[in-house]
């Protein structure tokens, strides 16, 4: 990982996720709803590339950061993911997502990680 590392990342992912962040946020889920946009943080964070697989019927967007495939919201759901790892656009991940979703968790990520934006 680079000068973020993952703990760190998934400790200020964790803090920050909630209904600003995702409509589908619960506090017994609160990864409901938010890979769109945490991939997207995470790859503003920590690089890498953005990746998709078929959940059923939707797109689920994760990350593959210095070759590792890394699913920072794979708990919100609860039977196991099969992983085609197609690559993903920025594009294609915010359209799970909208810019006030998106400027919300990057920037409470970003106060958590101690950074200010």
């Amino acid at each position: 990982m680079q000068a973020t590392d993952k703990i760190t990342f998934i400790q200020a992912l964790e803090s920050s996720w909630s209904l600003a962040s995702s409509t589908k946020w619960t506090q017994a889920n609160p990864a409901s709803g938010q890979c769109g946009v945490t991939a997207l943080v995470a790859q503003d964070v920590l690089g890498g590339d953005i990746l998709k697989t078929k959940y059923g019927d939707i797109w689920h967007f994760y990350n593959r950061i210095e070759g590792e495939v890394i699913d920072f919201t794979k708990s919100q759901f609860e039977a196991s993911i099969c992983y085609d790892h197609h690559t993903a656009t920025r594009a294609e991940a915010f359209a799970d997502t909208n810019a006030e979703q998106y400027e919300y968790l990057s920037t409470t990520v970003q106060q958590h990680l101690g950074n200010t934006p």
